[in-house]
């Protein structure tokens, strides 16, 4: 059985996008502790509300939903940025997952 949600690219290019933040996310402790929690609850929100979203049957809901998952999108690129900063993450790295989320918005805009 496959839900319509699960047959979308972008929703299955987040779970793979998931999938990453969760390996750097077990490198992370410390200082890099609430950046860590928040990484995982922005990631984990994108294919959430591409689920939810898709399950809509009205335009505007739908919308809504596909922007709240661009929204994470985005707030996770700001999130590497920051570990980059705290040299958490490897700059190179990140900027590879970027373009990830890059498409991931670009498909939800």
């Amino acid at each position: 059985m496959s839900l319509g949600h699960e047959k979308l690219d972008v929703y299955r290019l987040s779970l793979g996008y998931v999938a990453w933040v969760y390996q750097q996310a077990d490198t992370l402790n410390g200082i890099h502790r609430s950046a860590r929690d928040q990484w995982l609850r922005a990631s984990q929100s994108i294919p959430l509300s591409i689920a939810e979203g898709n399950g809509k049957t009205a335009g505007a809901d739908r919308r809504r939903y596909f922007e709240i998952a661009r929204g994470s999108a985005m707030e996770c690129a700001a999130i590497q940025d920051v570990l980059v900063v705290g040299k958490a993450l490897d700059g190179a790295e990140s900027e590879r997952h970027k373009h990830e989320l890059d498409r991931i918005a670009a498909v939800l805009s």
